[in-house]
């Protein structure tokens, strides 16, 4: 269990608020600062080395009445508020300006390759969101599935195969209206064939539920959401709430679309998947919003890698007088993580697009045969199928076809039949010949 903060009195607002006390020390604003950076909670706070003469209990204090100086009021009839810092303005304002730069529109770029990153990205969300509520398989036996669209082989795969199949959908509804239709589809796709009762996919939880969310490490109970009975309502406020361009106070487009992540877990509407549905949800308002980016990120592998930070942030927020001010910093440091990510991705592929330019002095090699001979490289005992470079690098089964076939008759690959109409092709027995010739030209 969180431990309870230093409670702030009336008195206490009066004397730091009124009077301007908690200006009165350069080192402690400092102090304060930096805590208001990471939006600190009172568990980490209390360790902090205080000024001369001030205690854990006085810092925490001015924390909060820092905090409750810049507070913004978003969402009164369910109390949302939070802290809005310095450094939650300057990501935001980043974001504004790189996720609609055009260095991914640079002709050293091709279309072929932004398929790539795009498909890439999906896979990776799909899978890692699906890993955090628990699906047990390997990201590379996953892509493999997604890849070849393989059939999934129990829940843990079926879970990855929703998630993509969601993430797909959601993208084509970048410019449809949220409504409660919308929201039971996205959970519908996201949780067939995984549920016990499969009529919970796609229906609000009842009264009949008793939902909690629970910790079996620690074996308590870390959340009891809200009355079932109060889901619908919320639902249409939620959909209003996403839709109303014209709300006041104005909030940023990408704060607003956290607070809406924050909101559907904590009321937790469904059984089961309310985590990956508002996860697909905060996607899919960032598409909506005309974050065009949000398309190549993988939001979700950050947050795995985070875990316990992304449950603590909920704690945190829902503990300290329903602050989303923990919530809202912890999305947007992911964010600027994932952006990261992304632009070093980027850089791993220019790299390796460099070094499959070397294949192509074996002449009448295009791009994407270069790019086949690299994953034989790295993958000697590879089988590869028109259907695998159909999804790998989205293009028709002929053109596929035509570059197999053509790697075939220069000698690089043998082709096998699996049946009367399936085929495969491998490495043949001179490639690497074929290949250390490069060298000597």
């Amino acid at each position: 269990m969180l431990e309870n903060a230093p409670q702030l009195t009336q008195t206490d607002l009066s004397r730091l608020i009124l009077n301007k006390g908690y200006k009165e020390n350069s080192d402690m604003n400092i102090l304060i600062d930096k805590i208001n950076e990471g939006y600190e909670y009172w568990d980490s706070v209390k360790y902090k080395k205080c000024p001369e003469g001030y205690s854990p209990e006085e810092l925490w204090k001015r924390v909060k009445v820092s905090r409750i100086l810049m507070m913004e009021y978003t969402w009164d009839k369910y109390d949302v508020s939070f802290g809005f810092t310095n450094k939650m303005h300057r990501l935001c304002h980043e974001f504004d300006m790189n996720f609609g730069q055009a260095w991914m529109h640079r002709p050293d770029i091709s279309e072929n390759s932004k398929r790539q990153y795009i498909k890439s990205s999906l896979m990776e969300e799909a899978i890692y969101s699906s890993i955090m509520e628990g699906a047990a398989t390997t990201r590379e036996v996953a892509k493999e599935m997604l890849r070849k669209d393989k059939k999934p082989k129990g829940k843990s795969q079926q879970m990855i195969a929703n998630n993509y199949k969601t993430i797909q959908f959601i993208s084509e509804q970048k410019n449809t209206p949220l409504s409660v239709e919308l929201i039971l589809r996205v959970h519908k796709l996201m949780t067939e064939k995984t549920l016990k009762n499969e009529e919970d996919a796609g229906r609000f939880r009842t009264n009949n539920d008793n939902i909690v969310v629970y910790d079996a490490m620690a074996d308590e109970t870390v959340h009891t959401p809200p009355d079932a009975s109060k889901i619908p309502e919320f639902a249409k406020d939620l959909c209003d709430y996403f839709n109303d361009k014209n709300s006041t106070p104005y909030l940023h487009p990408i704060i607003r679309g956290i607070i809406i992540h924050f909101m559907i877990g904590f009321f937790h509407p469904f059984i089961d998947g309310n985590g990956r549905t508002a996860r697909a949800l905060f996607y899919w308002y960032m598409l909506k919003e005309g974050y065009w980016m949000t398309e190549y990120l993988s939001i979700s592998r950050v947050i795995a890698k985070s875990k316990k930070a992304y449950e603590k942030a909920y704690l945190y927020s829902e503990k300290d007088m329903f602050d989303l001010g923990y919530f809202v910093n912890y999305n947007l440091k992911v964010l600027e993580q994932a952006y990261s990510e992304l632009k070093n991705y980027i850089q791993r592929k220019q790299t390796e697009k460099q070094k499959t330019t070397n294949y192509m002095r074996l002449g009448n090699i295009n791009e994407r045969q270069a790019q086949i001979i690299h994953i034989y490289t790295n993958k000697p005992n590879e089988t590869l199928t028109v259907k695998d470079l159909q999804e790998r690098f989205d293009i028709s089964p002929t053109t596929a076809k035509q570059d197999l076939i053509g790697l075939v008759d220069i000698g690089l690959l043998n082709e096998i039949s699996f049946n009367k109409v399936k085929k495969g092709y491998l490495k043949s027995d001179k490639f690497e010949e074929i290949i250390s010739s490069i060298k000597d030209r």
